[in-house]
């Protein structure tokens, strides 16, 4: 998933300037009818989990584009596009000077916003508002706020989490699943109403605080009635169950317990660890907290991938690629292309909306700090730029101004060596994917 800021032409300017397109309702029909078509299909499919990690990824690219976006027309910059996806057009609109669409393409997007180079040609009455004619802050501010909206939306995405579904707790027990008995057979807790998602309170009074505490209560009473007090929703419930002896209770063939050991008691259920939410203001800590944590991850591992080890260890994963029963270190230091990240988030959003979220909000945070990464065409590349410029420019003197053309060599050894790993990282993960990590 890429960002550029692109640049238009002249021509492109002039066309902007004699020939404002109006709303285009023949391209509204038909992205709505593309949209209906494509939502339509996974729900066939059965894919909504995919289709979530999609809207989700789009709607992180536009919010990349608004930090651009919204920067460049406070600055007073001409911005003349402000799009999602590459490729041909679906749909686009004018407001003013700038043109919103939406393309075919849903791999990145883009704000065009004029003179972003000294090498670009503009018209001659635009040129007061173009990028590279602006003060050195609000050039940096626009180049960085992209990449500054990622950590944004990682935070509030950390906060929404905290205080809405909870961090993992083990003092949170919760019933997971049914075991199954057989087709034909209710386990105890089927027959007593416990519901997967109920929250265990107590049991036979006793307030439960971890999973052991209701394992110890069932095992310790076969074939004698129990109390079991669960919540969930805010509704509070208490059930009478009766646990059976696992001795003559058969899973997948084997006895749930040894047939030669002493008795003890099950009810047929999967337990898992629960959540606790967080106060609003202890959530704000913690999602910093959460936020900062996630960029040094990032950050230390794109400092790995790009030192000369990790490139030798990477070349070495390319000839002898990591599969799904390598090592876990194998597998965790082998990077993800979109394939790989599209499945990690699709995986977690079936393991849970927290893991989703988690999985999301690290996702937010490599892309706003790969972003940054001092070289064009990254945001990084135009701060890097700013700053150059910025420092050799004398008071009294006329504004410096780089020589992009003299970078280009550089750049085009940077994007040949970003397209390598980004397409061996694709060949990676179709042909030997990764496990599943929150199995």
């Amino acid at each position: 998933m890429t960002d550029i800021i692109e640049t238009p032409d002249v021509s492109e300017e002039i066309i902007d300037h004699e020939a404002p397109s109006p709303l285009d309702v023949p391209g509204l029909i038909r992205l709505l009818v593309v949209l209906s078509l494509i939502v339509g299909t996974f729900f066939l499919f059965g894919a909504q989990d995919l289709l979530l990690v999609i809207a989700a990824l789009m709607f992180m690219v536009l919010f990349h584009e608004l930090g651009h976006f919204a920067t460049a027309k406070w600055s007073g910059m001409k911005v003349t596009q402000y799009f999602v996806g590459f490729g041909p057009r679906l749909w686009s609109m004018r407001r003013g000077e700038t043109e919103y669409g939406v393309k075919a393409i849903p791999a990145g997007g883009y704000v065009r916003i004029i003179g972003m180079t000294s090498a670009e040609e503009v018209h001659p009455s635009d040129e007061p508002r173009a990028y590279r004619n602006q003060a050195f802050p609000k050039r940096i501010l626009v180049a960085s706020a992209g990449s500054f909206m990622h950590f944004v939306l990682a935070f509030v995405l950390a906060f929404l989490a905290l205080t809405l579904i909870g961090r993992p707790d083990a003092s949170v027990v919760t019933v997971q699943s049914y075991l199954n008995l057989g087709p034909t057979v209710m386990t105890p807790a089927q027959k007593a109403g416990l519901q997967p998602g109920d929250r265990i309170v107590s049991v036979n009074g006793i307030k439960v605080t971890s999973d052991a505490v209701l394992t110890n209560a069932v095992g310790n009473n076969v074939n004698k009635p129990i109390t079991i007090t669960v919540e969930k929703n805010g509704i509070t419930k208490t059930k009478t169950i009766t646990p059976l002896d696992g001795r003559t209770v058969s899973l997948n063939g084997a006895p749930l317990a040894p047939k030669d050991g002493p008795a003890k008691g099950f009810v047929g259920v999967q337990l898992a660890e629960g959540t606790t939410t967080v106060s609003p203001l202890n959530a704000i800590v913690q999602s910093g907290s959460v936020v900062r944590q996630a960029a040094e991850g990032a950050v230390t591992g794109i400092t790995h991938l790009f030192s000369p080890t990790g490139l030798t260890n990477y070349a070495r994963a390319v000839a002898n690629p990591p599969t799904a029963s390598s090592p876990a270190a194998a597998q965790a230091s082998r990077p993800e292309s979109i394939i790989g990240a599209v499945r990690t988030a699709t995986q977690g959003v079936q393991a849970g909306m927290l893991t989703f979220v988690e999985v999301f909000i690290s996702i937010n945070i490599f892309i706003g700090v790969i972003n940054m990464l001092p070289m064009l065409p990254l945001d990084g590349g135009h701060v890097v730029i700013a700053a150059y410029e910025w420092i050799r420019t004398r008071k009294g003197k006329p504004r410096y101004q780089a020589d992009v053309t003299k970078m280009m060599p550089v750049v085009y050894a940077f994007v040949g060596l970003l397209l390598i790993l980004v397409v061996s990282s694709m060949y990676l993960d179709v042909t030997h994917p990764a496990a599943n990590p929150f199995r």
